[in-house]
């Protein structure tokens, strides 16, 4: 049995107007948001099935399935803090997220901080344990064409101490 475990995670969405754009809970000021189910931030989705994968628990569609009327406009933060709840049941702990989001316009850089802060309350790990990074398609693509928007994510767990 491994003490340590790397998970990846990776979702987009469509932009779309009229809704929010919400990345790492936190709303960011735009003219076009993500369109989905939940709320669809597409950066906690990412971090939550990168939880998920590492401790070989599903993904995220197979706890919060976007056919259950349930999840219908849920903040992902729920999904983020639920996994987290299956991950320490596993007997594992989160040492780290490193994550990345793609997203034409608007830019991000002023929202890293708040976004960071966001995740790193949701997850109960200290605020350098989380990382946030942006990046554009370099006009390429769907995200390039802002049609959608990606996010990726990579988490290190620990096996806890009995």
């Amino acid at each position: 049995m491994s003490h340590y475990r790397v998970g990846q995670g990776w979702d987009t969405h469509r932009l779309a107007a009229g809704r929010a754009l919400i990345l790492g809970g936190v709303t960011v000021q735009s003219d076009l948001g993500l369109e989905g189910h939940s709320d669809a931030d597409i950066l906690t989705h990412a971090i939550t099935d990168a939880l998920l994968g590492a401790a070989a628990l599903g993904d995220i569609g197979m706890h919060f399935p976007n056919t259950d009327p349930l999840w219908k406009d849920t903040k992902s933060a729920v999904f983020l803090g639920h996994a987290l709840t299956l991950v320490h049941q596993a007997g594992y702990e989160l040492v780290n997220v490193d994550s990345t989001v793609i997203l034409e316009r608007p830019k991000l850089k002023e929202y890293r901080m708040p976004i960071r802060e966001s995740l790193a309350a949701t997850l109960r790990i200290p605020l350098d344990c989380v990382s946030v990074k942006f990046k554009t398609a370099e006009g390429e693509g769907p995200v390039g064409e802002r049609r959608t928007a990606e996010a990726q994510a990579i988490v290190t767990l620990r096996r806890m101490e009995p």
